[in-house]
């Protein structure tokens, strides 16, 4: 768990530093990296997407995840609970729920994040783990930058996220499949690409309503591996 330990802490102090340059950067800087960040959730996701459609054993699957997952979300409302949870905590700020849930989805998901501690665990290496602390240090200080010290939230997700995955490697490595990693990471991709569409002000979607999608790969292998 070392390596989650000081990934999680690389999150902390990068939203730290972040935070303390938030009130010094004029409003048409902040504008400027708002419309950055939304171009790079662009990129990244829809490169996690199509470099993963090769590894998957079930090439609709993740349409399957993205409509099971959405009618889910929905139903439960995730997104607009979760705008006006972090408004509360803002003071009124409603840009940070949007920031907040775009970090948590970029932090999380990714090859580093869901790879990482899996390698930790299996053969105790924490190469991936520190790249992905590096690489998340800076984009914590840029998210906080922009959105403040309310980014400093996502830390704890990202530990339970990397944390779950470390002790179900720990438990059987066999139990994480290659290819659910692979759609795991093709609908995590749609979720970034989404983000970075609202970010631009293209579509206004409400992306955490697909967060259940990223239980539909997850749910099939393991019924799966069962029949």
């Amino acid at each position: 768990m070392l390596g989650t330990i000081i990934n999680t802490c690389a999150i902390i102090t990068g939203t730290i530093i972040g935070s303390l340059l938030h009130t010094s950067i004029k409003e048409k800087y902040k504008n400027t990296i708002y419309d950055g960040l939304g171009l790079v959730c662009l990129a990244l996701g829809i490169n996690a997407s199509i470099s993963h459609f090769k590894e998957s054993e079930f090439p609709v699957l993740f349409v399957l995840a993205i409509a099971i997952g959405g009618v889910v979300g929905t139903r439960l409302d995730i997104d607009n609970r979760f705008q006006q949870l972090t408004k509360k905590k803002s003071k009124g700020d409603t840009r940070l729920g949007q920031g907040l849930s775009t970090a948590i989805l970029l932090f999380c998901i990714g090859p580093l994040s869901i790879l990482g501690p899996v390698m930790s665990a299996v053969h105790g290496d924490n190469t991936f783990l520190y790249t992905n602390a590096t690489l998340d240090l800076v984009s914590s200080m840029i998210f906080a930058s922009t959105y403040g010290m309310g980014i400093i939230f996502s830390a704890p997700v990202l530990f339970l996220w990397q944390g779950t995955f470390y002790l179900i490697a720990s438990l059987s490595h066999e139990a994480i499949h290659p290819a659910m990693m692979a759609d795991l990471l093709i609908v995590g991709g749609l979720l970034i690409t989404a983000s970075g569409l609202s970010l631009l002000g293209i579509k206004n979607i409400k992306t955490l309503n697909y967060l259940p999608a990223l239980l539909v790969p997850v749910i099939w292998y393991l019924v799966s591996s069962l029949l």
